[in-house]
């Protein structure tokens, strides 16, 4: 399982783009989690799945919210991961009116996921491999900060928890 002080791993998220701007072409878009991370402090945290109860009342919109402190805290960029596709994270980053503030990057295949070792196995609710729900703060691509919550809760990887941390 990733742990603080460890490297992202070398794998490509999926991005819903609905205006062309900064090189990215409208639709689905590659993101290198190497090269996106780079140089930046990254605020990431990720999910079981969009449109899910908890994710979407309380989880994503704490982010959307607290956007302007992440930023006056020295995040560059907030990313949102789910095992979705990146068409069901663009739906969902416009329910959640996240544009401009919260990345929405599909892991469609969850190689992200278990890259890092934190999948949730909800095969018997329908919903097979997906995403522990955790947070972690990035910065140049090394893990400082890593938020899991346990099974069913929503303790740790909320946005005060982790801009407390980007605040540190």
């Amino acid at each position: 399982m990733i742990q603080v002080g460890d490297t992202l791993p070398v794998t490509t998220l999926m991005e819903f783009i609905e205006v062309e701007g900064n090189g990215c072409s409208i639709g689905p878009n590659p993101v290198d989690v190497s090269k996106a991370a780079a140089g930046k402090t990254i605020a990431l945290f990720a999910l079981p799945g969009a449109f899910t109860p908890t994710c979407s009342a309380k989880h994503v919109p704490g982010y959307v919210e607290n956007f302007d402190a992440f930023k006056a805290a020295g995040v560059d960029e907030i990313w949102c991961l789910s095992v979705n596709d990146a068409f069901v994270m663009g739906a969902w980053a416009r329910d959640q009116k996240s544009d401009g503030k919260v990345r929405m990057l599909g892991d469609g295949s969850a190689d992200f996921a278990k890259a890092t070792g934190l999948t949730l196995d909800l095969t018997t609710r329908g919903m097979g491999l997906r995403s522990n729900r955790y947070s972690m703060l990035v910065k140049d691509g090394k893990v400082v900060a890593l938020n899991i919550e346990g099974p069913g809760k929503f303790e740790v990887s909320d946005a005060a928890t982790l801009l407390a941390q980007a605040k540190a």
